[in-house]
């Protein structure tokens, strides 16, 4: 079954949820409707023919002052039995950043989805355990915004500026030979 099939399956299963399809360096995008992600995600896991069993890779973008809606999530799928890898895009605003969990459907999902909301803030509802994964718990905003401060926080800084103070110092010594 090629990828062409694949999306014709899922524009008869799925008619008022498939938005867009694109095609760009022989990879295939199919942008959805996010309030069907959970039947349509289940549907490319469980049909024998279809078996997209693995989720290789969960990203959000930010297309800050591009587009409207702001975010997107991104699932690259691929099937291991049928050599098929697809991408399903899932367009996400910044009002209502929040998206269905797929953990349920690729239990690999869990920590992709911690770092997508550990760096952009978007949620994903029916995760099992949604918190913070590279940031500390307490950090404020989320880094791989488009209007996050390059510098981050200056208090968060301010350790830093320390260290450095320090390196300078210890220049002076001659620690080997």
């Amino acid at each position: 079954m090629g990828t062409d099939e694949i999306i014709e399956r899922l524009k008869s299963r799925f008619p008022d949820d498939i938005l867009s399809v694109t095609e760009f360096r022989e990879q295939t995008g199919i942008t959805i409707n996010k309030k069907n992600l959970l039947e349509i995600a289940g549907f490319l896991r469980n049909e024998p023919d279809l078996g997209f069993d693995l989720l290789r890779d969960l990203c959000g973008v930010d297309y800050l002052n591009k587009r409207t809606p702001r975010f997107e999530v991104v699932y690259q799928m691929y099937s291991i039995k049928n050599k098929h890898c697809i991408r399903l895009n899932v367009q996400v605003s910044q009002k209502d950043a929040h998206v269905n969990s797929v953990t349920s459907i690729w239990t690999g999902a869990n920590w992709h989805e911690r770092e997508c909301f550990d760096l952009f803030g978007i949620v994903f509802d029916g995760h099992p355990d949604l918190r913070r994964i590279l940031m500390p718990e307490d950090w404020e905003g989320y880094p791989l915004r488009k209007d996050y401060p390059v510098e981050g926080p200056v208090e968060e800084w301010q350790g830093f500026v320390e260290v450095l103070r320090k390196s300078e110092e210890y220049k002076q010594h001659q620690w080997y030979r």
